[in-house]
């Protein structure tokens, strides 16, 4: 029996994650005798990073309170009958694309309301309405292209206004434009399991239940929602990003990052605020220094501004919320928001360097 025992030790060949894990081991023996306080260090790193995003904004901050909010406006107007007003207004659009109606749920309920909630509500829509894997994806990608508050519009028609743009035609380029090219383009190129359906096919997607049960169970699913899955997402990334700043990582990234948005002709200031942080806060900001800058960059980070960043959004919270109410895996979540945010941030730049004549 030893001999046997003996035999299967010397047959099994060591796998890649035990190397790495041989690895970290001897890094952190050599860190621990040479700078024992480095482990301590990017651990701080990593709490203080995260801890004024998580806690002062979302936790204690009108932000979380917003995203319950959200979800109880939106529990609402499902419940009176709006998502299968929006399938009917729709279908037309989807049969002549070829694609499921539900795909464009999600991105009305983000304009209206909160990508979280629209995730938490359109996401079942989909699988009730019998959309595809593909679809899904579609339906994320296409989300990522709008604004995900009001605030954020408000904030940018002053912005705008400022410089003399044309606000209903960006807002109609930016805004409502995506919502029939995004679905067209995927169906075309990269998710084809497409199929259009009849709107007897669909089945209702008005609730039947009590008034007050809506509204106060909507309440409750809104701080689940920011309590067990938007929090923890916003700690792991940017307790990421604290690792990477403290170890030296992050600076060259976050400095590529600004030469990028000055080449697409979008405020560097403004836009890294959208990209890290809020794209409300970053519209915030941009309306009180408007009038100083040129057209084109108010326009460009007004565009790159109505989507579904930040980063902690795109990587955090979409992947897990999409995945718990939907067919797709984190990854597949995660890389359709990839592939939307890429997409608008493209189109922020396209819209700033060409349409700006036409837009002012």
């Amino acid at each position: 029996m030893s001999a046997v025992n003996t035999d299967n030790a010397k047959k099994r060949e060591m796998k890649k994650i035990e190397i790495i894990g041989i690895v970290l081991v001897i890094a952190s023996f050599l860190g621990l005798f040479f700078k024992p306080g480095f482990i301590a260090d990017i651990f701080n790193a990593m709490v203080n990073k995260s801890f004024p995003v998580a806690v002062n904004t979302f936790l204690t901050g009108s932000v979380g309170i917003a995203i319950i909010c959200s979800v109880m406006i939106g529990r609402i107007l499902e419940r009176l009958g709006f998502t299968d007003a929006l399938m009917r207004i729709f279908l037309p659009i989807a049969k002549a694309i070829g694609v499921n109606p539900a795909v464009i749920i999600p991105s009305v309920y983000n304009i209206l309301g909160d990508i979280n909630a629209a995730g938490r509500i359109g996401g079942p829509i989909l699988k009730k309405a019998g959309a595809t894997r593909d679809e899904q994806k579609i339906a994320i990608c296409t989300m990522v292209q709008s604004q995900q508050s009001f605030s954020t519009m408000m904030f940018g028609l002053v912005a705008l206004t400022a410089v003399g743009a044309k606000a209903f035609v960006v807002i109609l380029i930016a805004v409502f434009l995506p919502l029939v090219i995004v679905p067209f383009l995927m169906k075309l190129t990269i998710w084809r399991d497409t199929k259009a359906v009849d709107l007897d096919e669909l089945p209702s997607f008005t609730p039947t239940t009590d008034p007050l049960a809506t509204i106060f169970g909507a309440g409750r699913e809104g701080a689940e929602l920011l309590f067990l899955l938007i929090i923890p997402a916003i700690v792991v990334i940017f307790a990421f990003i604290g690792a990477l700043e403290y170890i030296g990582i992050w600076q060259p990234i976050e400095a590529a990052l600004t030469q990028m948005l000055t080449m697409l002709s979008i405020d560097p200031t403004s836009g890294m605020v959208s990209i890290l942080a809020s794209p409300t806060l970053a519209m915030a900001q941009l309306k009180d220094v408007a009038a100083t800058l040129p057209a084109n960059l108010v326009i460009g980070s007004f565009v790159l501004a109505a989507s579904g960043f930040p980063f902690s959004v795109i990587f955090g919270q979409i992947p897990v919320i999409w995945s718990g109410c939907t067919d797709l895996t984190h990854k597949e979540a995660m890389g359709a928001a990839v592939l939307g945010a890429t997409m608008r941030l493209i189109t922020a730049g396209l819209v700033a360097i060409l349409l700006t004549p036409l837009l002012v």
